[in-house]
């Protein structure tokens, strides 16, 4: 089974080596039919500490590493060329 990658923005990097990501998605709510704008965090492994407050992250379904850390982040993200 292929894991789940999600994308949102870095709210905290206070923990040593996590990062907390906000992802955001719109669903059509059944009864009104409106876009209505759901968002969840989610503590993500941070190894080199690379990611701060306002960065893209792309995170990746992971083995728990902790109580909270489920997820890690994708090595790939280029979060330095966000301009």
């Amino acid at each position: 089974m292929p894991k789940r990658i999600l994308e949102g923005v870095v709210v905290s990097d206070k923990g040593d080596k996590t990062v907390v990501v906000v992802v955001q998605r719109t669903l059509l709510h059944p009864v009104m039919k409106k876009i209505v704008r759901l968002s969840k965090k989610y503590h993500a492994h941070d190894e080199a500490n690379a990611l701060k407050v306002g960065d893209q992250a792309r995170i990746v379904e992971c083995a728990p590493k902790s109580k909270l850390k489920r997820w890690e982040v994708l090595s790939d993200s280029s979060t330095a060329s966000a301009s």
